[in-house]
């Protein structure tokens, strides 16, 4: 180490000093370009991935529409129509204005599914009680037997297209779309992520 020569003022002798140690520079060490293309092509490779995630849902949501429509034709029923023959199962009697919210549907849109069914003698509405301009929408008896037709059938058709998952894999794909149902909620607080029945 690099010393100075410095002489006291007393007795004149000649002393070393050691040179006070150059303090570490605290500025970052700035990333090579290898790490620094690295982290991008992986970025890269994250955000492709995604894309091609976000096609797939998509994609499956569709066509997964499509055939089930296809696969109920016999029964003479839409799929807009067996979710709310579905829904009602379960809460009979539903306001149908909260009908339309829970399905996600505009009110008007869902007035025309429920007047189909109605004149096919699935549904009927019924004044509230407590509001006779508000109506109740309740199952009749032929629906009950139409929705045991479709519950078997569509048992088979859950079947065919999940034939190549198995249980395991099933459970990881349930819960991994739970999350993404989630997050997909965050953006719109108002709104509920609901069940996995929904």
């Amino acid at each position: 180490m690099a010393t100075r020569i410095r002489k006291t003022a007393a007795s004149g002798k000649v002393v070393k000093a050691k040179q006070a140690p150059r303090a570490r520079s605290s500025t970052p060490v700035k990333a090579s370009a290898d790490e620094n293309s690295g982290a991008q092509v992986a970025d890269s490779d994250a955000s492709r991935q995604a894309i091609r995630l976000s096609f797939l849902i998509h994609d499956v949501s569709r066509m997964r529409r499509a055939a089930y429509d296809q696969f109920m034709k016999p029964l003479g029923i839409t799929r807009a129509q067996w979710w709310v023959l579905a829904h009602l199962s379960r809460h009979d009697g539903m306001m149908q204005t909260q009908l339309a919210d829970v399905l996600d549907v505009g009110k008007a849109s869902l007035g025309d599914v429920i007047e189909n069914l109605e004149s096919r003698g699935w549904v009927e509405r019924r004044s509230d009680p407590a509001d006779k301009r508000a109506k109740r929408v309740y199952l009749t008896r032929p629906a009950q037997t139409l929705i045991k037709r479709m519950t078997v059938m569509e048992h088979d058709f859950n079947s065919q297209i999940l034939a190549d998952i198995s249980t395991a894999e099933r459970a990881e794909l349930l819960r991994n779309l739970q999350k993404i149902k989630l997050a997909i909620s965050q953006f719109n607080p108002s709104s509920s992520p609901g069940s996995e029945e929904d």
